[in-house]
Formats: structure tokens, sequence, C-alpha cells
């Protein structure tokens, strides 16, 4: 079950077939994808010294060489671990260093911004996978050995870095047989796959949309990264008239705008097969409208970081058939425990609920990460009792679906992207004027989140503007974590220990001007 060997028996069963293509331009097979893969595989353990077990961080845009990368990594017997590409360079120093990883692949775009971070990290390769010295490793001549796939089903594949609302992010630690069975869950619960399908990864692949890449190697699919590197409406819209039987991985805003753009020019998408949609709140009537305009295609699944992309899910037919009977029910949950997991709700004595009594959810199956990285306090509190406690609050109703009814983690999720309120709230206090702030999350028609940041400012001083802190934000984080709205208050509700009663901040929140 390890993914180097998987790869290996996909190359052996499809080598002509079409791996991975930039745009509309002409694809590489998969005999051509592998010998790109194995060539890099020697570069990394030959040419940089990189053992087994080391980490390979992925800082970049969507783009062919990301795909190549992480094969390459898994095939050396590597773990790769993927950031967000919108990540300002502080907050990737912080990944690199957590993760003591031996070599950086970035980009143009983030290369200059990285460099000084890597200049100050002992043993690690910062490299642009644009710049020649890349190029030559993947296109150079055979090497004179050749570096086999690992073995051990058990090692760390994909170390992805999340947090709750308080602390460092932690790095979820995920093993290739954590990824094969959530391919394997895919084929059963979400989609069948073969090789005449088409992955768009229109989503960034540091997120589900990389992982996803799983299920579609191994079975001989074919991945197409635009040529923007991201979501455009016309370019998507373009690759779907491109390409047939094509899917992709979106958050709901995604979802949103294809169906705002499709439904305003009457485009065709005769290329589409369905949209996975995961990441944040999908509304019921959001649910209806993409179905209306882009047709029985939408598909739904929940999961964390922590055991991803594979809790809960619904099939496009199943979605649509809910539409068409008003079945408000059914979409208003995220569906049924995928095949291999296992979900109970239970109360904070650990006492499992009955059907419609909200409750922590808790998972076990073998999805399930395997801890934090170096963290054991952190994972001995998530995988309490063999199972996963997701901080999430749901209940099961009697048919069976899971409905999530809030957070207990206070993490707002814009755009399909995890804000943490902590983060945030730490970098303005930052600024001198600022006595105290907090942090939450309001609803958006657009992100289905936004930023709101209640501000207390210092007596005495000069009071900083929207446009300072603005500023602050944008010098020391990645844009999207910026607050869209400032109040300013002259204190923050307390309980009696001091606390911020975030509850009753929404209150506080003035109309929208």
């Amino acid at each position: 079950m390890h993914l180097g060997r998987l790869f290996q028996r996909s190359v052996q069963m499809h080598g002509d077939r079409p791996a991975l293509a930039m745009g509309c331009a002409p694809a590489a097979n998969y005999a051509e994808l592998d010998a790109r893969i194995r060539a890099l595989a020697y570069w990394m353990r030959r040419d940089l010294g990189l053992e087994p077990g080391d980490r390979v961080t992925l800082a970049m845009k969507n783009r062919a060489e990301y795909a190549q990368a992480l094969l390459a990594a898994w095939h050396a017997g590597l773990c790769a671990v993927p950031v967000n590409s919108k990540l300002h360079p502080n907050e990737i120093d912080y990944i690199l260093r957590d993760s003591q990883s031996r070599l950086c692949l970035t980009d143009a775009n983030l290369y200059k911004g990285l460099r000084p971070v890597a200049d100050d990290i002992k043993a690690l390769h910062l490299i642009d996978v644009e710049a020649p010295r890349y190029a030559h490793a993947a296109t150079g001549p055979q090497a004179p050995e050749t570096i086999e796939p690992g073995q051990d089903s058990h090692a760390p594949a994909w170390l992805f870095y999340t947090s709750g609302t308080t602390g460092r992010p932690k790095g979820v630690v995920l093993s290739h047989a954590n990824l094969v069975n959530m391919a394997l869950n895919f084929y059963a619960d979400v989609q069948p796959v073969d090789d005449t399908d088409v992955l768009l990864h229109v989503a960034p692949m540091s997120h589900g949309s990389g992982l996803y890449s799983v299920p579609c190697f191994l079975k001989g699919a074919l991945q197409v990264v635009p040529s923007s590197g991201g979501f455009d409406e016309a370019e998507t819209c373009e690759l779907l008239q491109h390409y047939r039987n094509a899917s992709l991985f979106a958050a709901p805003t995604i979802v949103q705008r294809l169906a705002e753009y499709v439904a305003s020019r009457n485009a065709p998408l005769p290329g589409l097969k369905s949209i996975i949609v995961a990441g944040a709140p999908f509304y019921v009537e959001d649910i209806k409208q993409a179905v209306r305009v882009l047709g029985p295609r939408i598909a739904q699944i929940y999961g964390q970081g922590e055991s991803p992309m594979s809790i809960t899910a619904q099939t496009a037919s199943r979605i649509a058939r809910a539409v068409e009977q008003n079945d408000d029910e059914f979409l208003g949950s995220v569906g049924h425990a995928q095949a291999s997991i296992e979900i109970s709700i239970e109360d904070a004595s650990g006492n499992r609920q009955k059907a419609n009594q909200a409750g922590e959810i808790m998972v076990s199956g073998p999805t399930v990460m395997q801890g934090y990285w170096q963290n054991p306090q952190a994972s001995h509190d998530t995988l309490r009792d063999g199972k996963l406690h997701t901080g999430d609050i749901g209940l099961i109703d009697g048919r069976g679906l899971l409905h999530l009814k809030d957070r207990s983690k206070d993490v707002i999720i814009s755009g399909g992207t995890n804000i943490y309120p902590r983060e945030v709230e730490e970098t303005l206090m930052q600024h001198p004027d600022v006595a105290e702030v907090s942090v939450i999350g309001m609803p958006d028609p657009h992100w289905g989140e936004s930023i709101l940041a209640f501000v207390v400012r210092r007596e005495g001083r000069p009071p900083a503007g929207p446009a300072e802190l603005d500023a602050l934000c944008l010098s020391r984080m990645a844009r999207f974590k910026r607050p869209k709205r400032y109040v300013f208050l002259d204190q923050l509700p307390k309980n009696a220990t001091g606390k911020v009663l975030k509850r009753q901040l929404y209150d506080l929140v003035p109309p929208t001007p």
C-alpha cells in the first residue's frame, strides 16, 4: 500500500495513457511521467543527500511540477509537506523549522521571499522549480542507478499543518496507508474512477485537490492543471469544453462563482462529470442553485485534515434526487459515514448520544491520522480511546445522516480555507495602539465566512484606523487572513475569569454600511 509502488503499478497498466497536462497542452503519458519522477527521486536522494523519511516542503501554486514533485518524493521514500502558497514567508518559516524539512521546492513568485528564511535554516535546500537546475534534474540523462520506491505503508506520506484557535499549527501525520484508504473510500462512496477520467486542479493542490490526485493516478486517470494555476471561471469553462469526464474538487465559493458565470452566459459544460464540494458549509439554497445551473453533478464530502476527505459523503445522484424531492433534511446534512468509517456522537462525559441528540463527532477508521508531528500531548488529547475527537458538534438523524451543528473550535472558514482567530489577534496586538482584540467569523454570501475584528484602542494613543491595521496584517501574514471589517469598542465583553465572551460579540456587530 505504499503510494510509490502503487504508482509503478499504474505505469505498468496505463503506460501509454495521458497522465499530466497543463491547460489544453498535450499531456505526458504515464511512462513519460514515470521517467521524470524517477529522475527527480534520484536527484533528491543522491544529489541532494536526502534520506528515507526526510521531509520535502512543497510551497508553490498549482503547476505540473507540483504533481511531479509529490510523486517523486513518495518514490524516494520521502514525506511531502504541502504548504498553502498564499502564506506569508514568516508562516512558512515556522512549518519549515517544525517539520525539519531538508528540501523546499517553490516557484519564482515565492522564491525571493523565502530566500532569507532558507538562508537561516541549516541543511535546507531551497530550489525554484522554474529554474534550470530543477528542469535539468527532471529531464537530465538517465541515472546510472535507480531508486526503488518504498515499501512501508505506515511511513509518513503527507504532513499537513493545521491548528485550532490556540497555539502554533500542528503537523497532521498521514501515512501511505491512510491515503490509500482515503482513495478506496472515494471509489466506494463518492464516485468510480477509470482511465478515461480527468481531474482538474482548480483548487489548491496543497489541500483537497492534491489529496484527490491519489484516487486519480491509482486508476490511470489524467490530472490537468489550469494554465493560471488556480480557478478562473472562463478558463474552467474552456477546459470543460476541451476535456470529457472531468471532475474537480472545490470549496462552495468556487461552485457559486462557476454557477453564476454559467447562468449569466448560458455556457455549456459538456465535459463536467462532477464537482466534489468540501472545505466550508454548503448551504441548502446554494446546493439547489448549483444543481439547477450545473446539473446533477454536485457531490459533497465532510472530512478533516486529521481524517482527510473521508468522514462522510453524498453522491451527486443522491443530491440531485434530494433537490428534485425538496428533501432539505438530506441537503442540510453532510451525508452518511464513508465505507470504512465509524462515527459516534458523544457528550462531554463520553456517553454515546441517541439519534437526533447533539454532541461531539467522534471518528474511527483506517483514514484517521497517526498523530501530530512531534506533539505527543496533542496526539493523546485528540486520539483518545481509539477515536478521533473532531472538536465538531453534530448529530446523526434517524436516517443515519450526519448534521454539523457547530464547531467547538472557533475556526473561521473563508473560501474553503481555515483561518484561526488567535493568529489574527496576535498579529493585531503587535500594533502599539491596540490594547485588546477579538476576532470572529461572520456569514459572507461569497466566501462562506469573513473575518471581523473587535479592537479596543489604548488610552492616550493616537487612534489606529483600519488602513494601519490592514498594513500590519499584510506585513506579517497571508492576505486572506486580513479582517474584512473592524469594530472599535471601549471594552470587550468578558466573564468573571476574564475570558472574552465571543458569543456576545455577535450582538455588537453594527449593520453593514
